[in-house]
């Protein structure tokens, strides 16, 4: 059976150029398609394609960067599959799994990939630090802990409130609490 898998970032986002061009070369017997970003762990739709994918199907996404979140995910699925007896396709690369040529390739590409990704964080950083020398970046200002804090720091002490529970209550997340629990409480609060 061939199966399109299809992955747009965000739900605002439309998966229709995908499903397009799979349609327009292939024959695609099933599509799964999921809108979420391929750096989250839950993709539902990826985790039950890859449970009912079965010996001798053929799995075609447009890219492998629709299919995986870098090179190591990458690279782990196609064996994952293969040792399942399942191709992987991308039509973008025009590589087959199942091909020596194509495995070479797949890791070429995947490595090309991250690369460009690792370079761009570099650059990202290089940036910042500039602006930080020259005094045009400050980062992100820092929650400030609020009034009644003293009221949920207390009930954690005394294991009546979870850190969790206090991150959800101020829409924070479980490091500012923690910071929060650290800091001293000021005459100004």
């Amino acid at each position: 059976m061939r199966v399109g898998y299809v992955r747009v970032s965000t739900i605002e986002q439309n998966e229709e150029r995908q499903i397009v061009e799979l349609r327009d070369k292939i024959f695609i017997e099933k599509f799964f398609v999921d809108k979420v970003s391929a750096k989250s762990a839950r993709r539902p739709k990826f985790d039950e394609m890859m449970n009912f994918l079965r010996e001798g199907d053929e799995l075609i996404v447009s890219e492998f960067s629709r299919l995986a979140r870098s090179t190591t995910d990458l690279l782990q699925i196609v064996e994952t599959l293969s040792q399942k007896d399942v191709k992987v396709r991308s039509l973008k690369e025009q590589l087959d799994s199942s091909t020596p040529q194509g495995k070479f390739m797949l890791t070429i590409f995947g490595a090309i990939a991250e690369f460009e990704r690792e370079l761009i964080l570099q650059r990202q950083r290089e940036g910042i630090q500039l602006a930080k020398a020259a005094g045009k970046y400050k980062g992100r200002n820092a929650k400030k802990r609020p009034k009644d804090f003293d009221y949920y720091k207390q009930a954690y002490y005394e294991r009546t409130m979870t850190v969790t529970k206090i991150a959800k209550h101020y829409k924070v997340l479980r490091p500012t609490v923690y910071k929060w629990l650290k800091e001293k409480q000021t005459i100004n609060d």
